[in-house]
């Protein structure tokens, strides 16, 4: 029994080395981009009630914005991977420029709403019902905000461009330091500028948005030249900008897989803005505890993230390299590593997360309010772990179209209007509300299982193409 179960769940040394050689430097980068993100939360938390929730409720509206970019780059990046894995790097070039026009396209639109539509957006997350705060000042602050942080989302889109090619290749290292550097650099140009040193003036949460776009602008510096000084590594950028060109049969390729995972990505994205702003309406010390916790939160979520991304790269190399078995037996392997690593999160977490918001300079309901959340985030994290598994499973054999229906239209139909009817009709606690709503992920979770043990998933889409 024991056998079976270590065969088919348990890998060897050298596949665990592999594992943690791709996913510790993400895991890395992305655990000081969040603790840098959450001592400049807690640096504006220091200003005031109402510059925390202007703020927060700006990063969620950015939130919708790094998913949407995310999902422009993934949808080619499914083609990438596995290009990459069948040593086509020309087939690799050309999605890189999908991937870019994408960007583009997708910082065009958000640079036109953050400049043109700032009050209704922010507007949408503030209500009078609460006991806590001033609406109108945190609007205020939300717009002040906002029009800075505009000025960064054309390099995160190129940056993150660059960063999925990269990854394809399996290389991780170089935009983890390029993560390292800028959030550096955002994190001593936060302290100088949001309370003042020297001559530089104290300028609150405009200092926060300034240092997050010059930190913005050096990760994409930093990964621009290094890419086109390594081009050895990097034979994806040989020729990239010499024309314009996709070749008709890809872009149709990519079009008909990747445009339901854009669409999945950016549908997900609005519907945990969504699910936010459902929970807004119960006042705006909501706005500021959800704030705390998801910082928080963000930073243990981190392992499971990252090690699903590393489905996506690992067994989509193989399903491109065609070996089907290969890859079955590797994602089962990394599936279990994942649940089992976040199950010692969690408990960590569930341990230590009651401390984080007594550092914030808040109403104690706010730190009550938090505390709770971060409990009940702790208690869901092994089943959000498995879904999201089963989610790059399925998207490494460019099952678009179960991932769309899987993830984003799930949220849609199942998760959100429960948010909303318990937000707005039931007279349960947020409490209560905050901790049905997260238990969802049970559905979803099994949902998942059933789908990822079909096999439908296990397919070679370069070969097909």
């Amino acid at each position: 029994m024991w056998w079976k179960f270590k065969k088919k769940f348990i890998g060897t040394k050298d596949f665990y080395g592999h594992v943690l050689y791709l996913a510790v430097p993400m895991i890395i980068q992305n655990a000081i981009t969040s603790f840098v993100s959450f001592l400049d939360n807690i640096m504006v938390g220091q200003i005031g009630t109402e510059q925390m929730s202007g703020v927060a409720i700006v990063n969620q509206l950015l939130f919708v914005f790094n998913i949407c970019i995310f999902g422009g780059v993934s949808g080619a990046g499914i083609f990438g991977t596995q290009f990459f894995g069948k040593g086509d790097y020309e087939g690799q070039k050309y999605a890189f420029r999908f991937k870019m026009y994408a960007s583009l396209i997708i910082s065009g639109i958000a640079m036109c709403l953050f400049l043109f539509c700032s009050t209704p957006l922010i507007s949408l997350y503030l209500s009078d019902s609460g006991s806590v705060g001033d609406i109108e000042l945190a609007l205020q602050y939300g717009k002040e905000y906002m029009l800075i942080m505009t000025a960064s989302l054309l390099p995160f889109g190129i940056s993150q461009t660059y960063v999925n090619t990269i990854r394809e290749t399996g290389q991780t290292f170089v935009p983890m330091l390029a993560s390292v550097v800028a959030v550096v650099v955002n994190l001593i140009l936060d302290y100088i500028l949001i309370f003042g040193v020297g001559p530089v003036p104290e300028l609150g949460v405009a200092g926060a948005a300034i240092a997050t776009v010059i930190a913005r602008f050096v990760e994409c510096i930093i990964i621009i030249v290094w890419t086109h000084m390594h081009k050895e590594n990097n034979r994806f950028i040989c020729g990239a900008y010499r024309g314009l060109r996709i070749p008709k049969h890809i872009c149709k390729d990519i079009f008909s897989k990747g445009t339901p995972l854009m669409l999945n990505e950016m549908c997900w994205a609005i519907g945990m803005a969504v699910i936010s702003q459902c929970y807004a309406v119960r006042g705006l010390e909501i706005v500021a505890a959800q704030n705390i916790s998801s910082t928080i939160t963000n930073l243990f979520n981190i392992v499971y993230i990252q090690l699903g991304a590393c489905i996506a790269i690992v067994v989509g190399q193989l399903l491109g390299a065609g070996k089907i078995e290969e890859a079955k037996d590797a994602d089962n392997k990394m599936i279990f590593f994942s649940v089992a690593c976040c199950a010692v999160v969690a408990f960590v977490m569930a341990l230590v997360g009651r401390f984080f918001p007594a550092i914030y300079n808040t109403e104690e309901s706010i730190k009550e309010l938090a505390t709770m959340f971060i409990f009940i985030s702790a208690l869901v994290m092994p089943l959000c772990a498995f879904s999201h598994c089963t989610y790059f499973t399925l998207r490494s054999g460019g099952k678009t179209v179960i991932t769309f229906l899987f993830d984003s239209v799930y949220t849609w139909i199942v998760v959100i209007p429960i948010a909303y009817v318990l937000s707005n009709y039931s007279s349960l606690s947020i409490g209560v509300v905050f901790f049905l709503v997260q238990f969802t992920e049970i559905i979803k979770a099994t949902l998942g299982f059933f789908m990822v043990k079909s096999g439908i998933w296990l397919q070679n889409i370069v070969e097909e193409s």
